[in-house]
């Protein structure tokens, strides 16, 4: 399964949802590829925010080799799965979605912790809390491992 997850910058919460299911799905011996990108392509290029970077090392991640890139239509082709970290990022995605079928692919992320609640992800980027924002995206991973590893693809 190709899994893609989306926040504003692709430098704070994305990367992170990035790193922290790619290695739970490696550690579960399950042939995800896992990517990330942002909604608005202001940091193309750049390392995930340094505060990111920091909390992952210190959880044992390292999403040193991520850099960010802009969401694209053509992402609907490549991934199954795209989950966004919050309501603003659901619909600048769908905006770009050419079929109900992309559309379908497109879950918010703590909806698989908080079902139907559309809770997000907050940014830290301003309030910090990236400690929290892990924990947070830590447990949706799980469940997201939980419901979408059931032979659907």
């Amino acid at each position: 399964m190709n899994v893609l997850t989306v926040c504003l910058g692709n430098i704070c919460r994305s990367p992170l949802a990035e790193g922290i299911l790619a290695a739970k799905a490696k550690d579960a011996n399950l042939k995800w590829y896992v990517d990330s990108a942002g909604t608005s392509g202001w940091h193309d290029g750049e390392k995930a925010d340094r505060r990111s970077r920091e909390i992952a090392k210190e959880r044992g991640l390292d999403i040193e080799y991520q850099r960010s890139r802009k969401f694209i239509a053509e992402d609907f082709e490549k991934f199954d799965l795209i989950l966004v970290m919050d309501s603003s990022n659901y619909q600048n995605v769908i905006k770009l979605a050419r079929s109900d079928g992309d559309i379908d692919k497109v879950k918010i992320l703590l909806n698989y912790s908080f079902p139907g609640q559309n809770r997000a992800v907050p940014d830290p980027y301003f309030e910090g809390e990236f400690s929290y924002v892990y924990d947070l995206i830590d447990a949706a991973c799980d469940k997201v491992l939980e419901i979408e590893n059931i032979d659907k693809f």
